[in-house]
């Protein structure tokens, strides 16, 4: 089992106080057990000082306008590979399973494909199994590094250190389109038409951690498909 893991998960999740105090113990962690990269880990640094200085105010502020404005950068795993397809409700219903399988669980409220509660469940695993499925969707958490980045956004740090303990490819993929940031009324109509369709999706030969396997893939081969393309 990995600390590493849940430190990130902190670091993704909306900051509060208490994330705030915990800034020293998350960087000993990620210097401690040094799965993150050297590069990763020192970039890392620099938010997390961020982060224990700051009002923590303007931080919640930063994190809203950046994760709740639009859905090209959403960490909701399953709808960078699903969008708001019914197989989006099987993926979800698998992972809640596996949670479960493994004394996670989950409040009132949470969607089981948050990106900093699966972190927080890989956290519960073997290092070796943990970074096995973290590496399945590889291609989104590369796909996220780079649109944080264009942005210029600090999380870019953290997501980029998350891609690259999934071993993440060069260019990532998501099947939600970017988009502009500043374009409101764009922003709208993409919410407009996000309807979440949690209905049973089509039935897939094998248990639910294979169909999950089979789901978290699923972005993986559409890249492959559109690099193939050019």
């Amino acid at each position: 089992m990995a600390r590493t893991y849940r430190a990130l998960a902190a670091l993704l999740s909306y900051p509060s106080p208490d994330l705030q105090a915990a800034t020293a113990e998350i960087g000993a962690t990620l210097a401690e057990e040094a799965l993150v990269p050297a590069p990763q880990r020192a970039a890392l640094s620099g938010l997390l000082a961020e982060i224990e200085q700051a009002d923590i105010y303007d931080l919640q502020e930063r994190y809203v306008g950046l994760f709740d404005r639009g859905r090209a950068v959403s960490l909701h795993l399953f709808e960078h590979v699903h969008g708001e397809s019914r197989d989006r409700g099987q993926a979800m219903a698998d992972l809640i399973a596996l949670y479960a399988e493994h004394g996670l669980e989950m409040t009132a409220g949470e969607l089981p494909d948050f990106l900093p509660l699966f972190l927080e469940f890989l956290s519960l695993l073997p290092v070796a199994e943990a970074q096995a499925l973290l590496a399945e969707p590889a291609s989104i958490l590369r796909a996220l590094a780079e649109r944080l980045a264009a942005r210029g956004s600090a999380y870019a740090v953290v997501m980029d250190a998350v891609a690259a303990l999934a071993q993440a490819p060069a260019t990532g993929f998501s099947a939600i389109p970017d988009e502009d940031p500043d374009d409101l009324a764009s922003l709208d109509a993409a919410w407009e038409e996000a309807a979440v369709r949690f209905g049973p999706g089509e039935a897939m030969e094998g248990c639910g951690t294979d169909r999950l396997r089979t789901r978290l893939r699923a972005a993986q081969r559409d890249a492959s498909t559109v690099t193939g393309a050019v």
